[in-house]
């Protein structure tokens, strides 16, 4: 399998303080496809009292440019999926699935049971819509609050998802606690057991640990990642600004030294980075 790099502007904007005008978005969403991703994590149909950030997801994406790209759109309950699948060209929709009671009913408001309910009743809605469901895995490595945590426990969830037909599942460490020792494991029991499922890592982590992370994860077999250029972003629900996305910049110098070839466009990139720079500020 190919290695995939999924871009997380949606993610990196989403808990910004300040309102990045729409234009702003537009603009720097419109650079970010003509580089060459696999996917582009653009926005999300959820609360805007929640998320006021992406409020606009819906004016945005009117203004997006074609492109080889493939759409993801981050959802939190079935009435943000009834949403989304009214726009043709969004692919993929993104539910966070907590493997941690706590932090489920922090970030969705509901039990972990609960959830699977809705994610197996959006999952009904994207098979008749020709949609596709990307399950992350909150707190996929571990979480912070005491709750039961352990490889059997996101097996067995594996393998719930597995039985609804989730084809991608991206295992997220929301709040930066993975180590060499639980992704090794993860990945390494998760990819052979389940075959049929596409297994990625989404990680949070600090300008000392991202290297780990992304090497653990990629010699244990994951070739699905998830980054941010700049390495701004994180879970706005976690309270935590310690950790941030795995920037990408260093994601595509760490693979091109191992030898593998992104095909990304380098000097759309350069733009992307440039414009980035007037957006976080």
């Amino acid at each position: 399998m190919k290695l995939k790099l999924i871009e997380c502007p949606r993610d990196a904007m989403q808990g910004w303080a300040n309102f990045i005008p729409t234009e702003k978005k537009i603009e720097y969403l419109n650079q970010l496809l003509k580089v060459g991703f696999d996917t582009l994590d653009f926005g999300s149909f959820v609360s805007p009292k929640a998320i006021p950030q992406m409020a606009d997801t819906a004016q945005v994406y009117e203004a997006l440019q074609e492109s080889d790209t493939k759409l993801l759109a981050i959802i939190a309950n079935f009435r943000g999926a009834e949403m989304a699948i009214n726009f043709p060209r969004i692919k993929y929709l993104g539910f966070p699935f907590s493997i941690s009671e706590t932090f489920q009913q922090r970030n969705t408001n509901s039990s972990i049971s609960e959830a699977f309910k809705t994610v197996e009743a959006i999952q009904n809605l994207c098979q008749k819509a020709d949609k596709e469901m990307v399950i992350y895995f909150s707190m996929g490595f571990g979480n912070p609050y005491g709750d039961v945590f352990n490889a059997e426990i996101v097996m067995d969830w594996a393998e719930k998802m597995r039985d609804l037909g989730i084809k991608i599942i991206a295992l997220s460490d929301t709040v930066g606690v993975a180590d060499n020792q639980i992704i090794t494991e993860l990945f390494t029991n998760l990819i052979p057991q389940y075959p049929d499922i596409e297994f990625g890592g989404h990680f949070h982590a600090t300008s000392e640990n991202w290297q780990m992370k992304i090497e653990s994860a990629y010699q244990a077999g994951c070739r699905r990642f998830d980054g941010a250029i700049g390495g701004f972003g994180g879970c706005p629900m976690a309270e935590d600004e310690l950790v941030g996305n795995i920037n990408t910049q260093n994601m595509i110098q760490y693979f091109e030294n191992q030898g593998v070839e992104l095909r990304l466009d380098k000097e759309e990139f350069a733009k992307a980075v440039e414009i980035s720079r007037n957006i976080f500020i």
